[in-house]
């Protein structure tokens, strides 16, 4: 069983011109997909006018980072193209930098896509594949001294929910990450510019996934802020449709995903989670907040 809840202590990651205090209030990253065929929002943003505004909502709503990614992740997807994620990705970025407050992200797994997102305002590479798809990727965030967040997946989003398998889940992926944390720091990215990410929902069943929940605070000693991103998740959708009796997991509504969304959310936040990425950024700011003054006891200053 997990260890009771108990006061995060700060950590101040710096890099470039931007800094986040992370630990005892739990920082937000909203997801803008500006992709026509992402699993939970595909083709609400795609358009730049659409794109900018949802940005602007989720700042005006709490969010402390913007992760903007132009290739569908979803399980059983195909990869877009460089030229194609480069072209809805960048005119977002180019928009928002220097306009916004808070630091941008770019979710992708090509380097030459990170690199020119670098160019273009943004100043965190979210990489799901942990540096395993593009051998360049490392380089980069090392050369643009960007802060780097690494995923556990298992596969790629087109065969990691082939049957998903582990002989020890918390073991085998807390290895994976450990390897990541060593392959960039050869490569010149220190693990003060290091997030980790265990990956719910990429190659894990529901089981998987509840126990990665149950067990974020197993992943702190590898000395570097952990990512949880649980948000409208295939296994909440799954387990509501059980419990409602209902014929497909795509019948649960809205409003009961989101509520498992806020209930995954506080059980990655009061286990240990750093950060959590969210699609609905008001309910999840709301939902962090309550949680983090039970776990700390008082109210904190915001992420800077």
């Amino acid at each position: 069983m997990p260890p009771p809840a108990k006061p995060m202590t700060p950590i101040r990651l710096r890099w470039l011109s931007h800094e986040l205090v992370l630990g005892p209030r739990t920082c937000i990253m909203g997801i803008l997909n500006v992709t026509p065929d992402s699993f939970s929002d595909g083709g609400r943003f795609f358009s730049l006018d659409a794109a900018l505004a949802q940005a602007e909502k989720m700042i005006g709503d709490g969010a402390d980072v913007i992760d903007i990614g132009g290739e569908s992740s979803r399980p059983f997807s195909d990869p877009v193209s460089e030229a194609e994620e480069a072209r809805r990705v960048l005119p977002v970025i180019e928009h928002l930098a220097g306009k916004i407050p808070v630091p941008i992200s770019i979710d992708t797994t090509k380097a030459a896509v990170a690199r020119r997102a670098m160019a273009a305002g943004a100043v965190i590479i979210n990489d799901i594949s942990a540096l395993r798809l593009d051998p360049e990727m490392a380089a980069v965030a090392s050369e643009t001294q960007a802060l780097l967040v690494l995923m556990h997946m298992k596969g790629s989003p087109k065969t990691m929910q082939v049957d998903p398998r582990y002989d020890d889940l918390i073991g085998e992926i807390y290895a994976f990450l450990e390897d990541a944390l060593g392959t960039a720091e050869v490569a010149g990215v220190p693990r003060s510019r290091i997030i980790v990410d265990p990956g719910i929902g990429f190659g894990k069943t529901v089981a998987h996934n509840l126990e990665l929940l149950k067990h974020v605070h197993r992943f702190l000693p590898l000395g570097v802020p952990v990512l949880i991103g649980p948000s409208r998740k295939a296994f909440i959708r799954k387990l509501l449709a059980a419990e409602n009796r209902l014929e497909n997991e795509n019948e649960a509504t809205h409003e009961l995903v989101e509520t498992g969304t806020q209930a995954a959310l506080s059980t990655a936040i009061l286990n240990g989670a750093h950060i959590v990425r969210v699609h609905d950024v008001a309910r999840a700011r709301a939902t962090a907040t309550i949680i983090d003054a039970i776990r700390n006891g008082e109210t904190h200053a915001a992420c800077a």
